[in-house]
């Protein structure tokens, strides 16, 4: 089961308090931020300052954390991720670092909830890839952003009423659930934290000219996932996304560089997801 894995600052995603519940068997549950983002996986990216094991020798868990123009990912992985776990032990901080897990709230006995990521895959990175994402996180951020200050506009701001602004259907309701749970939050936050984010990426944040964003997928890896998508779908019913990895792996594309091919070719109206956990090819 693949849900699209958000890009976001860690700043966004720490206040969030609230989770959605999966309502069937083969259903995904949900991290609900502020600004409507209704997050079942990340794909993060930053510098991992330092790694703590909470286990044992014998059972591990691993606890990491990585921060971002805007705040710190807490990520932890232990038994129920063996692979990732395996990779977070061997890092040595402070190191660049690509995240791709599960959105997941931790409730206190006292009350408080904290969001945290359970990690699926987790590899070092260089600054360029790092940059790249704070600018995949920042287009991501406006958009909310955008959408929201429209939104609150609105002298009934139901999902429907959301959805006339020209927002998807997810988005629209990922937002009136938000304005539920939440209220009308301080835009102006976030317009500060789209900001830093922006101006992290300005030549004097960086130690040398060789690290500039990076640019987004090739022609050629996108022509290969496109084909990819094509071969594996053999019932009609969409390239099963466990089989699309492996296939991409087998290609010499790394998982990352999956995610981003499938996100522009999403954007672009080539594929779509028919059913969670499948992609299909337009025409």
């Amino acid at each position: 089961m693949r849900e699209t894995a958000w890009r976001l600052f860690a700043g966004e995603y720490n206040e969030s308090r609230k989770s959605i519940a999966a309502e069937g068997e083969r259903q995904p549950s949900f991290v609900l931020t502020p600004l409507g983002a209704k997050v079942n996986r990340l794909f993060l990216s930053g510098v991992l300052t330092d790694v703590e094991n909470l286990g044992t020798d014998a059972e591990p868990m691993y606890r990491g954390r990585v921060s971002d123009p805007t705040g710190v990912f807490h990520v932890y992985a232990g038994q129920y991720q063996p692979l990732a776990a395996a990779v977070l032990g061997k890092i040595a901080p402070p190191a660049f670092v690509a995240v791709v897990g599960k959105a997941k709230t931790y409730t206190t006995e006292q009350g408080s909830t904290y969001a945290n990521v359970r990690p699926e895959r987790i590899r070092v990175v260089d600054a360029r890839v790092r940059d790249y994402w704070v600018l995949e996180a920042c287009r991501f951020l406006r958009k909310r952003l955008e959408l929201a200050k429209s939104a609150y506009a609105l002298e009934s701001p139901t999902a429907e009423a959301i959805r006339k602004l020209g927002a998807k259907a997810p988005a629209a309701e990922g937002l009136e659930l938000a304005m539920r749970e939440y209220g009308k939050v301080d835009l102006g936050r976030y317009t500060a934290m789209l900001a830093e984010g922006l101006r992290y990426l300005l030549p004097e944040h960086r130690t040398g000219p060789e690290e500039v964003p990076a640019p987004g997928p090739s022609a050629a890896t996108e022509e290969t996932v496109l084909g990819l998508v094509t071969s594996l779908d053999d019932a009609g019913k969409g390239a099963p996304w466990d089989a699309l990895v492996a296939a991409a792996g087998k290609a010499g594309i790394e998982p990352a560089d999956l995610e981003a091919a499938v996100d522009v070719l999403l954007d672009r109206g080539a594929i779509y997801e028919p059913v969670l956990g499948r992609i299909k090819r337009i025409g």
